[in-house]
């Protein structure tokens, strides 16, 4: 891999939680400065970052200032006034990915919008402002229980709700702004699904390889790579990452999530960023998730993302009561099993649900059901010692 000895390139994230502090460690490693822009001292980025622009990450002129020390900027998630920052493309500020290939992924409306014009499968949807009588009528065919949810912010389960029936639908529609939220088909998936894709400035794609994800809460458990899944549904979830990125010209990283079940494979949510369920590429892989982003920012050769074991796991530590048993006590215990690679993103305050940090392990059986057993096995020996708590 080429790298930037001199350390003269440097790129600009606008955030500083746990992403921005893994693309600030692959930085460094690549001999790329990283700075970020983040509202506390204490954001885990800003110990890893070359340095750091303390500002509120909607703040235009913290972005400003950023981009004033770097020859590009990047971002932690899709939470952006693509409005305000377009001011600063037009005086020459560059953004990767564009903001104009962000644009139709920042509001999840507007990526339904973009997935049926491009007919890739997702669930049947409405916007909520279609429903404009005082006659609640459902789409045809359609039956509760039905999925609500917001086309703005929602992550970890914030921003859905489950409607029963039409009075939970009635009072969604006088409690939200109906033109923010849309509604779909309940969908009866047995598997949830994650691939991410990079895409460089020449064009060229780069697939991560097809992993389950394990949800509890509406949050995510944990990852197993690769999934358990037929050939022609890893060339299908495949294919459709690939679509994406050229039909946007997209460069950088981009995660895609799937429902997958007797419906087909379809499209619940695409990320236009690193993503949790691609954690697990920093062992796994002979290049990771971060390294993409950083690299293709900073135009640098990348290897492909092969696996390294014929499997890989991810399990998310979430905020927890601590009472008898400290945090860094079951951090201890979770040392003593072997193969595990701990991360901790060093965040300020123990939150209940707030991810505190991942663990991962490599899995070396290559028949595919022992491997996918010896998973199970070991987030059991996992969770005895951090239980998930919601």
């Amino acid at each position: 891999m080429e790298h930037n000895d001199h350390k003269d390139f440097s790129v600009g994230v606008v955030g500083g939680g746990q992403l921005a502090k893994m693309l600030a460690i692959e930085g460094e490693k690549l001999g790329v400065n990283v700075f970020v822009q983040t509202g506390s001292d204490t954001d885990p980025a800003v110990l890893n970052a070359f340095g750091a622009v303390l500002s509120d990450t909607n703040d235009i002129d913290g972005t400003r200032k950023l981009a004033s020390q770097s020859n590009c900027v990047t971002f932690e998630n899709e939470w952006l006034d693509i409005e305000a920052l377009s001011l600063l493309e037009d005086t020459g500020i560059s953004f990767v990915p564009s903001l104009s290939s962000i644009m139709p992924l920042v509001n999840k409306l507007s990526q339904r919008i973009l997935l049926n014009k491009l007919n890739i499968p997702v669930p049947k949807w409405t916007s909520l402002s279609s429903f404009k009588s005082k006659e609640l009528i459902l789409p045809s065919k359609w039956k509760f229980p039905i999925m609500a949810k917001s086309s703005m912010g929602g992550y970890d389960g914030k921003g859905t709700r489950v409607l029963n029936d039409y009075n939970d639908l009635s009072t969604l529609l006088k409690t939200v702004n109906n033109s923010d939220w849309y509604i779909e088909e309940w969908v009866d998936y047995k598997q949830e699904l994650s691939i991410v894709v990079s895409r460089d400035k020449k064009g060229q794609v780069r697939l991560f390889p097809l992993s389950e994800t394990f949800q509890s809460h509406q949050i995510c458990d944990w990852v197993l790579t690769p999934a358990d899944v037929s050939q022609q549904v890893t060339s299908f979830a495949n294919n459709i990452a690939m679509s994406l990125v050229r039909e946007l010209n997209y460069v950088g990283v981009l995660a895609v999530e799937f429902f997958y079940g007797d419906s087909g494979l379809l499209v619940n949510e695409i990320a236009p960023r690193t993503h949790n369920s691609a954690h697990l590429t920093i062992e796994a892989c002979k290049s990771n998730q971060f390294e993409h982003q950083i690299a293709i920012a900073a135009e640098l050769e990348i290897e492909n993302p092969d696996l390294l074991a014929p499997g890989a796991m991810m399990v998310n530590l979430l905020g927890i009561k601590e009472e008898e048993y400290s945090i860094s006590s079951r951090l201890k215990d979770l040392n003593e099993i072997d193969g595990l690679n701990i991360h901790w993103y060093n965040k300020d305050k123990n939150v209940i649900g707030r991810k505190l940090g991942h663990v991962t392990k490599l899995l070396n059986i290559s028949n595919k059901q022992d491997c996918r057993k010896m998973a199970f096995d070991i987030k059991n020996q996992i969770r005895t010692i951090w239980p998930f708590q919601a």
